[in-house]
């Protein structure tokens, strides 16, 4: 069992030498997820199959790790909802449903399609119907990236190997994916200011241990005391990155909320323009 055990572990570490060695790609991918969102348009993950499901975890994530409408952040699975807890055999062969689901994407919408082989028909029938729609697409894929370029606007090709189960790309394929999707939304919402430092600064406060966090996050950040983070955030009506900037200019929260709002929601920049 050691043995077996510690194939797969070492073969998900070859995955993610594999993802990394994109990192290029994967930084070009996250500009443009920024982007889309930016402009006020949607970011749509779209598989099936493990990687449907990789594209829903990663969309349910980015409304509470950022503070970001669902709506903005979207997943679409091959086989409707219920394909993410069970499987629909032939979801992933009906192109057409592909296209369907991407019929209603408009610029400046963001497709990230979601393919382990590169050849499911479902993510190509949506790529291809972005693509007609002038809609900008990223693909990724564990396939080795010879002749995929014209499926997306800019293919991810991860190569990450033969799987040590023959076909079951929930492996390392699926762990070389996840990584890829984790940068891509994570590097996109620092490029929009939902993070500052090391810290979630845009975070929904849904739990008592997020409320914490909060509370953490704004003495750390504001260099105050947890009950001074307290208060301050009690008259930012929780928002942390006013209170960070309340605490560090000492401004009032409309002061602060003004600061933030001429810094696009930047933490880092609001405090700078303090200083020139």
């Amino acid at each position: 069992m050691d043995r077996v055990v510690g194939l797969l572990l070492d073969e998900d570490l070859r995955a993610l030498r594999a993802a990394a060695r994109r990192r290029r790609r994967v930084a070009r991918s996250a500009a443009m997820a920024a982007e889309a969102l930016e402009r006020g348009g949607r970011l749509v993950f779209l598989g099936a199959g493990t990687s449907g499901r990789l594209g829903v975890l990663e969309a349910a994530e980015c409304p509470p790790t950022f503070g970001i409408p669902p709506g903005r952040v979207r997943a679409v699975m091959a086989g409707g909802r219920g394909a993410v807890w069970r499987s629909v055999e032939g979801a992933e062969d009906d192109g057409e449903a592909g296209r369907r689901a991407a019929a209603a994407l408009r610029p400046p919408d963001l497709l990230v399609g979601i393919s382990a082989s590169s050849v499911t028909p479902f993510v190509r029938g949506a790529l291809a119907e972005a693509r007609a729609n002038g809609v900008r697409s990223v693909l990724v894929t564990a396939a080795t990236g010879r002749g995929l370029g014209g499926l997306a606007t800019l293919v991810v090709p991860l190569a990450t190997g033969p799987e040590v189960l023959t076909g079951s790309t929930r492996l390392k394929a699926g762990s070389a994916t996840k990584a890829v999707l984790n940068a891509i939304t994570t590097a996109a919402m620092v490029r929009l200011g939902k993070v500052y430092e090391n810290l979630m600064v845009d975070l929904a406060q849904t739990s008592a241990k997020l409320r914490d966090r909060a509370v953490r996050s704004v003495a750390a950040a504001g260099r105050v005391s947890e009950a001074a983070a307290r208060r301050l955030l009690a008259a930012a009506d929780g928002e942390v990155k006013t209170a960070i900037v309340m605490a560090r200019l000492d401004v009032t929260a409309e002061a602060a909320r003004r600061r933030l709002a001429r810094a696009r929601g930047h933490v880092r920049r609001a405090l700078g323009a303090a200083r020139r």
